[in-house]
């Protein structure tokens, strides 16, 4: 049900919206890939820059890093085209050292953590401490984990710091061009890590809560201008609305922390 409060907050953001549109001459398209876990509040807040700036936004998405076919890393190599790309810090400084994007173009989004999820009405495991986690983690028949940034972290440096890397060899699986909720929820896995935002919009699961800070990761979500595009003022708005402080509360909800304060 439609509210004053939202009526008000829609206006002010198509304001917003208007205001950085009316810097281009004519409507284009913008050709957008990013990946996972700034997927939801993407798709809240494009609808409402495309109704008020009267530009197209074609959309994409990928796992920031890794060679899956439909990895934004894949996807750059196979020379498909862009205008922005949003993704984690390290999959964007990639891209930048090759020449795919444009140098200095870099603008943090959003700061996202590392959660875990089980299938709805199963036990939940605790992870409250570091100690827990990792008993947690041994206990599970199956562990599933995410080939983007946050799988490389605990694969490469959470897992060996838990003393526990060989038995997760045997019991822990990358998922591939999935998100990791959707194998958790079909019951394929006991328990899943992925970003917060990637986790709590499945219903059939139950969020358990994010890593022990001393053993989690905070990865900042970026956007960058692709080299060689020809909506670089266009792109240059997109950025500027994701990160306005009236679209704050918007990313929030998601799961995510607005970079910007």
């Amino acid at each position: 049900m439609t509210t004053l409060h939202s009526l008000g907050r829609r206006g002010l953001l198509a304001s917003l919206v208007l205001a950085f549109a009316s810097l281009a001459s004519q409507a284009a398209e913008l050709r957008v890939i990013t990946s996972g876990a700034f997927t939801e509040a993407y798709k809240k807040l494009v609808p409402i820059f495309e109704a008020a700036s009267g530009h197209t936004v074609i959309s994409s998405y990928g796992a920031s890093i890794g060679n899956a076919p439909d990895s934004i890393p894949s996807r750059f190599a196979r020379g498909e085209k862009f205008d922005l790309v949003i993704l984690s810090e390290g999959g964007l400084e990639a891209l930048m050292k090759n020449g795919k994007l444009v140098e200095g173009s870099r603008v943090d989004l959003a700061r996202s953590q590392i959660g875990v999820a089980v299938r709805k009405g199963t036990p939940k495991p605790d992870i409250s401490t570091v100690e827990a986690l990792k008993q947690s983690l041994l206990n599970a028949k199956s562990v599933a984990y995410s080939a983007s940034a946050s799988g490389t972290y605990l694969s490469t440096e959470l897992f060996p710091k838990l003393g526990i890397a060989e038995q997760m060899q045997k019991t822990a699986k990358r998922i591939l061009s999935e998100r990791v909720g959707a194998v958790v929820a079909r019951g394929d896995a006991e328990m899943g890590f992925q970003q917060v935002s990637e986790l709590i919009y499945f219903k059939e699961l139950d969020f358990v809560g994010t890593l022990p800070e001393s053993v989690q990761q905070t990865i900042f979500f970026s956007s960058a201008r692709v080299a060689g595009s020809e909506q670089q003022d266009t792109a240059q708005q997109l950025v500027r609305f994701f990160t306005s402080p009236a679209v704050a509360d918007i990313v929030r909800a998601t799961g995510l922390d607005p970079a910007s304060k």
